[in-house]
């Protein structure tokens, strides 16, 4: 019986708090975890607060306030960083997208990205591009040899015209973590035309995941979502910014939670800190929820206590997969994240899929490259594992 590292709660139980768990097997906590039962209740508390009080009222107005600087500063502590660097948004998107049009772009820079890049972000890059006359290149990640380095493939692409680079943390599709700190120092000694070449990660996929120190790191901007591996509700995510890097940005979206007025009301400039990217009304009620995962994850264990377990099962899933001839995974050797992607011969992967959900496993397809992704978290079974890999051998042999 697994139990928690704190307490004496076994896995099992602990697990009985996310509903969604019940008589399934869940691989998705790439697409979107799900949330404890706390959480949802935390959500329900809060839309009846804000109906009890009166929506809008000076009541509810000052606890949303509050709300938002608890939930700035739960998300600080476990990225390392302070309340102030840290702006709320919806979602990964959004925060990539704070810094990507709000950099001064001018007709000949250039952005540098990775072919294992979110389609989202490649789209807005492509937009940026066709508006200011910027280009961009795209560095070979996906079919790297495994003693490549990530860093030397990176800074090949560096030019001294070069503004940001972008940058997933994890990569979506294979599940390989680049190494951030270094291509961060790589990138800010480049001797670029405008000063340092920024750097923008999409962390998607390691918020929650891993243990992180973003400030250790030297990364400018770092856009995550609440309701992947933190298992918070979907449509809460933040955005941090270096203070080195803040003073290169300007809003886009302008609201009223962003800048600051007179006694009259009338704008007289932008908040000082995160605060100036947010824009306007949000599902308030959703802050509390956040917290709430956040504060559940933390009390089985520390996030490098729940990382090594994560990998520990990342490691199994892997091992057990290569048992069968006809699957290959894309990684050559076991991901130091819980993602793992596999190919299998003479299956159409989005059909496999479909049925397995209808049989109670949840994984997922993706397109490029074409393969099935399956997550597991620190609390999957090894159970699991087990009824997944004898399900998949036995579809081919149907």
């Amino acid at each position: 019986m697994i139990q928690s590292p704190r307490h004496s709660i076994s896995l099992n139980d602990y697990r009985q708090q996310f509903l969604a768990l019940h008589h399934k097997s869940y691989f998705n906590f790439g697409g979107q975890g799900p949330m404890p039962q706390g959480a949802i209740a935390a959500i329900q508390q809060a839309h009846l607060r804000i109906q009890q009080q009166g929506p809008f009222s000076q009541a509810v107005n000052s606890w949303v306030e509050t709300e938002a600087a608890a939930t700035r500063g739960a998300i600080a502590t476990e990225l390392h960083t302070t309340a102030t660097t840290i702006t709320l948004t919806e979602a990964v998107s959004v925060g990539c997208n704070i810094p990507l049009w709000g950099l001064t772009w001018q007709p000949g820079d250039h952005i540098v990205l990775t072919d294992c890049e979110h389609p989202g972000i490649v789209a807005a890059i492509n937009e940026i591009s066709r508006r200011f006359g910027v280009t961009h290149s795209t560095v070979s990640l996906l079919d790297l040899p495994e003693d490549a380095d990530p860093v030397r493939q990176i800074e090949q692409h560096l030019r001294p015209n070069t503004r940001l680079v972008v940058i997933s943390h994890v990569l979506w599709n294979t599940g390989q973590i680049l190494p951030l700190a270094e291509i961060v120092a790589t990138c800010h000694a480049f001797p670029a035309n405008h000063g340092p070449v920024r750097v923008l990660v999409d962390a998607a996929q390691s918020v929650g995941m891993m243990p992180l120190d973003l400030p250790a790191t030297g990364v400018d901007f770092y856009a995550f979502t609440g309701h992947k591996w933190w298992c918070g509700p979907a449509g809460l995510g933040g955005l941090y910014i270096s203070p080195e890097a803040l003073a290169d940005l300007s809003p886009t979206f302008i609201g009223w939670r962003g800048i600051t007025s007179d006694a009259q009301g009338q704008p007289t400039g932008w908040k000082t800190d995160g605060r100036q990217f947010e824009v306007a009304t949000s599902d308030f009620a959703l802050y509390g929820a956040l917290r709430e995962a956040i504060a559940l994850h933390s009390s089985w264990g520390t996030p490098t206590e729940r990382y090594q377990r994560l990998c520990h099962l990342s490691h199994y899933l892997w091992e057990q997969l290569q048992t069968i001839p006809q699957i290959t995974c894309l990684r050559p050797v076991p991901p130091a994240t819980g993602l793992v992607s596999f190919r299998m011969a003479g299956v159409v992967h989005r059909a496999l899929v479909s049925q397995l959900e209808a049989e109670g496993f949840y994984l997922r397809t993706l397109l490029y490259p074409d393969c099935i992704r399956a997550c597991v978290h620190y609390f999957t079974l090894e159970s699991e594992i087990d009824t997944l890999i004898a399900r998949l051998a036995a579809s081919l042999k149907a």
